[in-house]
């Protein structure tokens, strides 16, 4: 069986440029998550957004509590998946200070991300994202984003994409107990 010298090089040429690629993407993706991760330890940005029923709020609002604020959007499947586990984290953690927060990072209107949130039984906050506030957490152009953010306002760890209930369960743990040490120091 004989193959044409053209097709081989053209096949090659291919595969080159798409190493290429995958090589800068990587470091790409790299540099994002390092930003990111960079504010472990340091203060949440703060921001004030639109609440799906019109009001402002700001994540100072906040302040003594232990955040979980999730950046998503209506068309990204992993956050269908993870968003009934926060209503039922919500429920089971906010007795022990945690605060749930949806920041809504796509194009949809406010009705359209009301009636999504409501489809999933959301019952925590809503806000509309501004591509602004993604940017002061180190970019979120990988949905879900999800950060931790103490009793403080320090960022105790940021995720990006679905993670398993139990770990999700174990970084609010970890968020609340680490506010809780901070003011037992004090």
């Amino acid at each position: 069986m004989k193959r044409d010298p053209v097709v081989i090089i053209v096949v090659a040429m291919v595969v080159s440029l798409m190493l290429i690629f995958g090589f800068r993407l990587a470091r790409n993706t790299d540099k994002i998550a390092t930003g990111a991760g960079n504010m472990k330890g340091k203060p949440a940005p703060p921001f004030t957004l639109q609440s799906l029923d019109g009001k402002m709020v700001s994540l100072s609002d906040f302040r003594g509590k232990a955040v979980l604020l999730n950046f998503w959007a209506t068309w990204c499947a992993p956050c269908k998946i993870e968003m009934p586990w926060f209503v039922e984290l919500q429920k089971q953690y906010a007795a022990q200070g945690l605060q749930i927060v949806g920041v809504a990072m796509d194009d949809a209107s406010p009705e359209d991300i009301a009636k999504f949130a409501k489809d999933l039984g959301v019952d925590y906050p809503i806000l509309i994202g501004k591509e602004s506030v993604g940017d002061a957490y180190g970019g979120v152009q990988f949905l879900p984003a999800t950060f931790y953010i103490d009793r403080e306002g320090n960022v105790v760890d940021k995720i990006f994409g679905l993670k398993g209930k139990n770990e999700i369960e174990d970084d609010i743990k970890r968020a609340l107990a680490e506010g809780r040490a901070l003011r037992a120091q004090q």
